[in-house]
């Protein structure tokens, strides 16, 4: 078919080449975005007298009748047009005649392009913004049931102190808050209108560019017709956040994949989230956190990928720039997945809390507690720090934890020690002790869970 931009050219377009300019097989995933664009931009050029309302009255109808079709199936999307907006374009003459080929009246492919982007981005924001608070929910009832249930806290992947499934829990839900602002964030920041902005000195038409920004839910026009048009520092941005939750998706995976070896049998992942083995009957596999850890790798390769293409291109706008949408689409649907997907496994999953509690046991994770205990008797604790060392290697080469020694051992090694060392270690008061705000104790995780729903409500 003829291009629409094809009067200076007096051959055709190579099949090849024609084909590798194309963006259609990708840019067809916003053409919701293109028609509400579009229809925006007729409103205002009647609104401005550069078109009769007649004009304006027949191309909304023509767009409307399109988007319709398009989603009913009745209008396939193919590989005869160059890229949505040709489609969308020649369509609208089809339909309705002489008045659709005024509908890129002030607009260049380069503005259109770049409202079209920016449109198909805010979206997927909002829906990514809603998974990640439904995985900060999931999180919020499973700290709210485990509030008194203990287990090892870790570092170095070495058990180290007692803490709480609550509290480890809370651990990630300060990073998906974390995401959840980085996203409003870049929404913020990219709620600028590019359209008018033209090939990149904006239009002699005396366009509104204010009144097209307020039709399509934008803070304004954005302020350099340049810059609108090569500006694609919020699909960066985005990429970036994106390969953020992917990293702590992936880390809570990492954990989950752990805790559900024989060695450890934290956690009971549900069957519908867990596949078996072909040759291996007794196996039950944590696929879905595999493969979000392995998705992560894919996410952060859009993001280098688009760094690497930006580096180097001139002002204003450049071919290479359409190398951002596949990119963008492919890293937006793994996201969404993971997410939607974890959240399922995650709210599902079964916690074994009497094992949870045993590994803190046999891990002397309440050590510390022990040195503590000796300071509190006036032992200066680089003292007290070598004679629970040596509890430890006594318990080790007896193959018992703290809890189980007799007084008489524990005197053995330092007469400080009296009946009350017991409580002094008990995973309960070495967890519950600990109420400082942001810490393990009952009380401060209280007090940081009624935050979180607080958080929840308004957010």
């Amino acid at each position: 078919m003829a291009q629409l931009w094809g009067g200076r050219f007096t051959k055709e377009t190579d099949k090849l080449v024609y084909n590798f300019n194309a963006s259609i097989s990708f840019d067809q995933k916003f053409y919701k975005q293109d028609i509400k664009g579009s229809m925006a931009h007729v409103k205002m050029l009647a609104k401005q007298g550069i078109l009769t309302e007649d004009e304006r009255d027949q191309i909304l109808e023509g767009l409307e009748g399109i988007l319709a079709d398009v989603e009913s199936g009745k209008l396939k999307i193919t590989s005869e047009y160059e890229d949505i907006h040709s489609f969308v374009e020649a369509n609208l003459i089809d339909r309705i005649g002489d008045a659709g080929k005024k509908l890129h009246t002030g607009r260049s492919r380069n503005d259109q392009v770049a409202l079209d982007m920016k449109l198909y981005v805010r979206d997927e924001i909002t829906e990514i913004d809603a998974l990640v608070k439904e995985v900060l929910v999931t999180l919020e009832k499973i700290m709210e049931e485990n509030i008194h249930t203990y287990m090892p806290g870790f570092t170095h992947l070495q058990k180290a102190q007692p803490i709480t499934l609550a509290h480890h829990m809370g651990a990630y839900f300060e990073m998906f808050r974390r995401d959840r602002g980085r996203l409003a964030d870049i929404y913020k920041r990219m709620n600028y209108c590019p359209l008018g902005s033209g090939a990149l000195a904006g239009t002699t038409y005396p366009l509104d560019r204010a009144y097209t920004a307020e039709l399509l839910g934008f803070d304004g026009p954005t302020l350099n017709s340049m810059d609108s048009v090569s500006d694609r520092d919020y699909v960066i941005e985005l990429l970036s956040a994106l390969s953020t939750i992917m990293m702590h998706l992936s880390r809570f995976s990492e954990e989950i994949i752990i805790w559900n070896t024989n060695e450890y049998q934290f956690v009971d992942i549900d069957d519908a989230y867990s596949t078996g083995s072909s040759i291996m009957p007794q196996k039950k596999n944590p696929d879905i956190a595999e493969l979000v850890r392995g998705k992560t790798g894919r996410v952060y390769a859009a993001l280098m990928s688009m760094l690497t293409t930006m580096k180097g291109i001139p002002l204003a706008y450049n071919k290479d720039m359409q190398e951002d949408k596949e990119l963008t689409f492919d890293a937006i649907d793994t996201v969404k997945g993971c997410l939607a997907l974890f959240n399922g496994m995650l709210s599902t999953m079964r916690f074994k809390k009497d094992r949870m509690e045993n590994s803190a046991k046999n891990g002397f994770t309440n050590a510390t507690d022990a040195a503590d205990y000796l300071v509190g008797k006036g032992v200066p604790f680089r003292d007290a720090h070598g004679i629970v060392g040596r509890l430890v290697l006594y318990c080790i080469d007896k193959g018992i934890s703290l809890d189980d020694m007799k007084l008489e051992e524990y005197k053995a090694i330092s007469p400080v020690f009296e009946d009350d060392i017991y409580d002094a270690i008990s995973m309960k008061n070495c967890v519950e002790r600990r109420n400082t705000i942001g810490a393990p104790g009952a009380d401060a995780m209280q007090a940081v869970i009624e935050q979180n729903k607080k958080y929840l409500q308004e957010n």
